[in-house]
């Protein structure tokens, strides 16, 4: 007996930056079966990237499930529209959720769903059972990023050119999950993630490093309670479109939406 052959699900993205373009360019390519790519939206014009460019209510109109790869004002903005339309909406910009106003919109919107991906930190799987048993004691983020990354509109000139001409490594941020990621939304949705993950974001406590030796984004995740104790260390290369975020985060987008939309592969 032959199965069904299912129906395609029709999926649109939010963003055409660099993690955008490639989670476009590979449902263009085919490289998630079952999956019927849209169109896309922007907030400019853009060039062509093999799909139409819409408007956000075009893409309600036509996709089972959004891929927002745009920014946390996105999520804030325009999330329970989506979900009020009955869309799903896989979530990048998880420091979006920090924001407990944001967070209940969500949860108060529907029939969509929405769901987060787990982008450029790991061990999110072995945190998330853990926490499920027993609540964590404590959690930690160190993130490590070249300094000129870290820049951020709201810094003095000063300070700024201080990150820009640094020759060794220095602090910019200590503090918990929610503020880090309001005064860097662009670079420490890590913390955000894992803070989802282990059930309470407001445990999280972040510490943020510059370095102008960091050819790679690090990561250390340190978390500790009655289940027991876990370190995880994550080095991903930054992405050669925008070293503010990774180059493996638009590929762990698409290993999410292929869960999201039932075509699961390997380990989930």
């Amino acid at each position: 007996m032959t199965r069904p052959v299912p129906k395609p699900v029709r999926a649109a993205v939010i963003g055409a930056g660099a993690i955008g373009t490639t989670v476009i360019g590979a449902l263009r390519a085919g490289r998630l079966p079952g999956v019927e790519p849209v169109g896309f939206v922007n907030d400019r014009r853009t060039g062509d990237l093999g799909l139409p460019q819409i408007s956000l209510a075009e893409a309600m109109e036509r996709a089972d499930v959004i891929v927002e790869c745009a920014g946390q004002t996105v999520i804030a903005q325009s999330g329970p529209t989506i979900l009020d339309h009955g869309v799903d909406l896989l979530v990048t910009s998880v420091g979006a959720l920090c924001d407990p106003e944001v967070a209940a919109a969500l949860d108060a919107a529907g029939p969509g769903r929405y769901l987060i991906t787990s982008g450029a930190v790991g061990g999110l799987d072995i945190l998330t059972a853990a926490a499920a048993q027993a609540p964590f004691d404590r959690v930690s983020v160190t993130t490590v990023k070249l300094p000129e990354t870290l820049v951020q509109p709201w810094m003095d000139e000063a300070a700024a050119d201080r990150l820009r001409r640094t020759a060794e490594p220095v602090e910019i941020f200590r503090g918990n999950a929610a503020e880090a990621t309001r005064l860097f939304p662009r670079s420490l949705n890590v913390a955000a993630t894992v803070g989802w993950g282990v059930g309470d974001i407001g445990l999280v406590e972040v510490r943020l490093l510059g370095d102008p030796e960091a050819a790679l984004t690090r990561h250390v995740i340190e978390a500790e309670g009655p289940c027991g104790s876990y370190r995880f260390e994550i080095a991903n290369l930054p992405s050669a479109q925008n070293p503010r975020t990774s180059g493996v985060v638009p590929h762990a987008v698409l290993r999410s939406l292929g869960v999201l939309v039932g075509q699961p592969r390997g380990v989930i």
